[in-house]
């Protein structure tokens, strides 16, 4: 068996193993949630930091997935795939996050400077980290790549996990490679230069 179909196999097991302690987890097993938080915590905090600027705001995003997650455990269908559900409820909470980021702001004058991102050097012949150059996409496809290439959801769960179709994911992603072709190259030529 070559490389690509053990990784594979090994990553059915992994979805399977998910959707078995989520029905424990439902079943009240005191072991399921720390299973599902040190098993998911990695990618969804992943799929915040590519949403979101700061890294504190992307751990309020994540705790506040695992209460929501918590509080509507019950709703989850055992047999269905955990990821596009888990996603879903991130997706809701991100969204949720922003518009109550928005009232706030609305509200309130902040002088919050963002620090400059380290590692670069001030060199112009690099190129930006792919986080850096995935914050530049527009939020739908940004939240679409983020899904399918940092978390490893399917066309199928990312559809399912944004309530959009097939056909709307493919084209997002799409876009969304078009748009980071166009600036790895423009960066690329600028470095160049």
């Amino acid at each position: 068996m070559d490389s690509g179909l053990r990784e594979y196999a090994a990553a059915q097991r992994a979805v399977v193993d998910l959707d078995h302690w989520m029905a424990r987890y439902q079943q009240a097993d005191p072991e399921a949630p720390a299973v599902l938080v040190s098993a998911l915590s990695p990618a969804l905090l992943r799929f915040f930091r590519s949403q979101v600027a700061s890294r504190e705001r992307a751990d309020d995003l994540l705790q506040d997935t695992w209460l929501r997650i918590h509080r509507v455990r019950h709703t989850y269908r055992p047999g269905e795939p955990v990821l596009p559900w888990i996603y879903a409820i991130a997706r809701r909470v991100r969204v949720d996050g922003y518009r109550k980021t928005r009232r706030i702001a609305m509200h309130e004058t902040t002088m919050e400077v963002l620090p400059e991102r380290a590692g670069d050097g001030g060199r112009k012949d690099t190129l930006p980290a792919f986080e850096t150059l995935v914050a530049g996409l527009p939020e739908a496809q940004r939240e679409v790549i983020t899904m399918l290439k940092m978390g490893g959801l399917s066309l199928e769960e990312v559809a399912r996990a944004t309530s959009s179709t097939v056909g709307a994911v493919k084209q997002k992603a799409h876009r969304a490679y078009e748009r980071l072709r166009t600036l790895i190259c423009t960066n690329a030529t600028e470095g160049a230069v």
